[in-house]
């Protein structure tokens, strides 16, 4: 079958590889219709995450039941189904916890309670490193989806594989941005990154009844994207301190929700670089910081950028001054996913308007180039196996 194969730092290919097989009774083989390129992706392919092997990269992908193993029972060849990005068993004790990120059963070389960079995991992701359970990804024909009788959603045939595509993981996400923070309804929400997933937490906040949503980020298109698909209104930190922006439109208070929708690779200059270097960190924080700036006294600060290093000086007393809510980390897609479906069953929600390419998967190593740096106004990339 074709795939895109990670063969190192900026080198991706679409490659001939072996056909993947049924390994375990829970499996499914997927015929693959759709995928997607995500801005996790950009980690692995900028080499920011480290992986020594070639790889099947994607974990945003739909398709087809091709063959079921016998444990699973509740699919069958032909059914049409979206896949949630973390592998999870669906029995262990984070699982049964609705903790499904952190899986016991899917990462058994890399797991453990440190939550380190290179060592104590979570639960596997489809296509991300070999850290995260070394599982081929679905930037192919065919995948392999391992506990296909807990993970899979079959989807109904009455909407488009673009409709509900990103039930994968950007709208999980973006969801649980939102969900974490406890809208009680009118909240202004500030979200730091207006690319997908940050477009995806905006569409949540009015789902979830803020009064005010505002997008940030450097790059007009996005900006513009937010302000269309989302109904936000947009600050340009390019041109002007967004921070005290935020704090203008609010009465000098703040906000009271902010999301970081980028994490580690936002842009960063040579002496910050030069700091990584010398602290072995990795990327910046500093969206997190404008975050933390931005929010309101008392007010809730949610992650759903990719982090993956240690970071010295974090602002631990403004934290603690403010009292700010802090939380983060992986989508637990698995909890959210039906009522996200029936969310865009029934017109509650868009997601297709923040596709700007649609190519073949035969243009996957050129659409890698373009998005990584952010040409032709790229905001999301959908492939077709």
């Amino acid at each position: 079958m074709k795939a895109l194969v990670f063969h190192k730092p900026k080198d991706v290919r679409v490659d001939t590889v072996q056909d993947p097989a049924i390994e375990d009774s829970r499996d499914v083989i997927l015929k693959v219709t759709s995928t997607a390129i995500c801005g996790s992706d950009l980690h692995i392919y900028n080499g920011v995450f480290p992986q020594p092997r070639n790889m099947v990269l994607g974990h945003e992908f739909m398709g087809i039941v091709e063959e079921a193993g016998a444990g699973v029972r509740n699919l069958k060849k032909g059914d049409r189904v979206v896949v949630p990005f973390p592998i999870s068993c669906g029995t262990c004790h984070f699982c049964s916890s609705n903790l499904p990120t952190h899986c016991e059963n899917s990462n058994p070389e890399h797991y453990g309670p440190e939550g380190g960079l290179l060592k104590g995991k979570g639960g596997a992701l489809f296509g991300y490193t070999d850290l995260y359970g070394g599982y081929s990804g679905g930037q192919a024909e065919y995948v392999r989806v391992p506990y296909a009788d807990y993970g899979p959603r079959a989807v109904p045939d009455s909407l488009t594989d673009e409709q509900v595509l990103f039930l994968t993981d950007i709208f999980p996400t973006g969801w649980s941005a939102i969900d974490w923070a406890g809208l009680k309804g009118g909240e202004t929400v500030a979200v730091f990154g207006c690319g997908p997933v940050g477009i995806m937490a905006m569409k949540s906040a009015w789902l979830r009844g803020a009064g005010r949503v505002i997008g940030i980020d450097t790059r007009q298109y996005r900006l513009d994207m937010a302000g269309v698909t989302a109904g936000a209104e947009t600050i340009n930190a390019k041109e002007t301190d967004a921070v005290e922006m935020i704090r203008d439109m609010t009465g000098g208070y703040g906000a009271d929700v902010c999301v970081d929708a980028v994490g580690m690779e936002a842009d960063h200059g040579f002496l910050s670089k030069a700091k990584n270097l010398i602290q072995g960190e990795v990327g910046t924080m500093k969206v997190l910081g404008y975050c933390l700036d931005a929010v309101r006294r008392g007010g809730t600060v949610t992650v759903v950028g990719v982090y993956g290093s240690p970071y010295d000086n974090f602002p631990l007393h403004q934290w603690f001054d403010k009292g700010i809510k802090l939380r983060g980390g992986q989508a637990p897609v698995h909890n959210y996913i039906d009522h996200l479906i029936d969310l865009v069953a029934g017109g509650k929600v868009v997601l297709e308007d923040i596709i700007t390419h649609k190519v073949p998967l035969s243009e996957a190593a050129k659409m890698y180039d373009i998005f990584s740096k952010r040409e032709d106004n790229c905001v999301k990339v959908v492939l077709r196996p």
